[in-house]
């Protein structure tokens, strides 16, 4: 961040009274200009025996496989933000059922929130951002190409709790993608 978005001042970096972080500031009007992590909201969508997927369209990734998720959007509830991204990649028609895995990432400065969501109907199809839309039984995950590792250790241990009959909420931090990948294996 270089110049402030109120005033067009260029800003630098101070820790601000009352502060204990460095922030961009502008000298002229005082504005703090705080960043904060991103939060990422998808889904885990099952019907029956198989999960949703949908092969990215756009970049970063395009051309990989990943759970219906994305920003969550201002004037938005998490929830609401997983079924709109849902909608919105795979035409799917679901119900929330609980907050199942929250993966921070402080690394990249994102948390991810996957949502377990029954579909109401198995039909599907690729919205504006995805290639095609598809439910997989866990034998047909095409497992190497899946776009990010946060998606392969949720599926994994989605399946492993779906055995279980029980999804207890997942909470983990990854210090790296190496992290994550070492987690999913």
């Amino acid at each position: 961040m270089n110049f402030c978005s109120d005033c067009g001042h260029k800003l630098i970096l101070a820790i601000p009274a009352g502060d204990l972080r460095e922030r961009h500031i502008c000298n002229q009007c005082s504005r703090i200009h705080y960043e904060n992590p991103k939060l990422v909201v998808g889904v885990i969508a099952h019907w029956q025996d198989q999960v949703l997927l949908c092969r990215r369209g756009i970049e970063p990734q395009k051309g990989l496989w990943c759970l219906p998720a994305g920003f969550m959007e201002n004037g938005e509830s998490s929830d609401e933000g997983a079924m709109r991204e849902a909608e919105e990649e795979t035409r799917a028609q679901l119900e929330i059922e609980s907050l199942y895995a929250v993966y921070n990432l402080p690394h990249i400065n994102q948390t991810y929130m996957y949502y377990l969501a029954k579909l109401i109907t198995p039909k599907v199809e690729a919205g504006l951002e995805t290639l095609e839309a598809q439910l997989f039984k866990q034998h047909e995950i095409p497992w190497s190409q899946l776009a990010y590792p946060s998606i392969a250790a949720a599926l994994q241990q989605f399946f492993i709790d779906q055995k279980r009959g029980q999804f207890p909420l997942i909470h983990e931090t990854i210090n790296s993608q190496a992290n994550l990948l070492g987690n999913a294996s």
